[in-house]
């Protein structure tokens, strides 16, 4: 199976969140999935995404048996639903954290546990720590931890199911938390991101072949 686009990760994200908040209304009409990804509130970044390129990621996630058609809807619309919960049997926590970070990339474990208290209330801070431990502890990883930005207090975290975001922020925090010095830090620098994209290699490797189980 192939990694998400940004456009399968939005659309993703957003039907896991109706799932969650709107169950009265869910599953999502194609209207009401393009609305639903490109709200202004609770999106970074805001996207203008129309019903062709929404239905073209709903085709990729049906393929991946991520998402797709809703099975016994009683409706002349056709109508669309998440199959997260069948391929990684997630509990509430994680699959609040999941859509937090599908829907609004790389957070630090406060913002993740404010901007998910629609979906799930974690009582202490420890709560998504453990939560996002979890998450990383999987086989293959589905979430990893970004090295801490000078000036910073809190580490990000980002998810591993897009195509193209996590090797790039990765790089980009590793380089930044690290001063600019001589030829020997150079060096050491290099060698530090040579071996980050190895790891994130590795990962999307492992989640590869765990996609592949359900095929």
């Amino acid at each position: 199976m192939d990694f998400l686009s940004d456009v399968e990760v939005r659309v993703l994200g957003s039907l896991i969140e109706k799932d969650i908040t709107t169950p009265d209304y869910y599953p999502l009409s194609l209207n009401a999935l393009v609305n639903a990804c490109n709200q202004k509130n609770n999106r970074d970044p805001v996207m203008a995404l129309n019903e062709e390129t929404v239905r073209g990621a709903l085709d990729s996630l049906h393929a991946q048996r991520l998402a797709g058609p809703a099975s016994g809807a009683d409706s002349r619309v056709s109508k669309y639903e998440h199959r997260l919960q069948e391929v990684f049997n997630f509990d509430r926590r994680e699959i609040a954290i999941l859509c937090v970070l599908l829907l609004r990339g790389a957070q630090t474990p406060g913002e993740l546990r404010g901007r998910a208290e629609r979906m799930y209330r974690f009582e202490a801070l420890e709560d998504v720590l453990g939560t996002l431990d979890r998450l990383s502890q999987r086989e293959p990883p589905l979430v990893a931890v970004l090295p801490r930005q000078p000036g910073t207090k809190e580490s990000r975290y980002m998810h591993l199911l897009s195509r193209d975001a996590p090797p790039a922020e990765a790089v980009q925090a590793r380089e930044m938390s690290v001063p600019s010095a001589g030829n020997g830090r150079l060096a050491h620098l290099e060698s530090e991101v040579a071996q980050l994209r190895k790891e994130v290699a590795e990962m999307r490797e492992q989640l590869a072949a765990f996609r592949r189980q359900f095929e």
